[in-house]
């Protein structure tokens, strides 16, 4: 996925209001930016940390800039955008990544489930075997060498949507839960069961019940994000 060009660069002073952030640029400047992302930003908020921002031409935009990508530590460059998941689960599965798990025809986005009140992010119209439903989930914490963290945040939203991939699941459907990881310094994804102790469950009992798990990393540049390789997931037992 190419980022827009060129994004600016910049040192985070805060983030706050879940939606904003303020940002110093090289000339000594401070601007309020968009921040697209609602959750706890665990490790990814330092105030001084190198930003890089995108400018939108949109003239009824309150703040025309959006913040994109954090250096969460030195050489470590994680995206913090949620609204490119989708496009980077679509580059994923165009490239093959998860052909172990469906080989893809064709996808609908935001499928809507009227009786379960949900959206399912992909219905993935399978070349080899029946549809499948598919949820992606965006990653950008890790406290820990090689291990990203989900959710950074109490999320009973994200318990929601696995119980709707179960229920799914019932019906005699498929349904993937999928972790899109917006950096590259990681090599397994375990549910935060410090953060949200019950989203570690739901995640236990989805799996139990069928609900297939899996996530991908993407390489982070201030010019390009990309999936790279499938990442291991860590679900415990019930």
């Amino acid at each position: 996925m190419k980022l827009p060009s060129p994004l600016i660069s910049g040192r985070l002073v805060r983030r706050y209001k879940r939606f904003l952030a303020d940002v110093r640029l090289a000339d000594g400047q401070e601007i309020t930016v968009h921040c697209p992302n609602t959750g706890a930003m665990l490790g990814c908020r330092e105030p001084g940390a190198s930003v890089w921002i995108s400018e939108s031409t949109n003239p009824r935009r309150r703040y025309r800039h959006t913040w994109e990508i954090v250096e969460s530590r030195p050489g470590v460059l994680v995206g913090i955008h949620t609204g490119r998941t989708n496009d980077l689960m679509a580059e994923a599965l165009a490239s093959g990544m998860l052909d172990d798990l469906v080989s893809v025809r064709d996808t609908r986005r935001e499928v809507s489930i009227a009786d379960l009140g949900c959206r399912i992010d992909f219905l993935l119209e399978a070349a080899d075997g029946p549809d499948c439903f598919l949820e992606v989930k965006n990653v950008t914490a890790a406290v820990e060498e090689g291990v990203a963290l989900f959710p950074d945040a109490v999320s009973e939203r994200a318990v929601r949507h696995l119980n709707s991939l179960v229920r799914l699941v019932e019906r005699g459907h498929r349904a993937i839960l999928c972790y899109c990881v917006q950096r590259a310094d990681v090599q397994s994804v375990r549910p935060a069961a410090g953060i949200h102790p019950g989203y570690a469950q739901a995640l236990a009992r989805a799996a139990a019940a069928g609900v297939e798990v899996a996530g991908f990393r993407c390489s982070v540049t201030p010019g390009v994000i990309e999936p790279t390789d499938r990442v291991r997931i860590e679900v415990d037992v019930v």
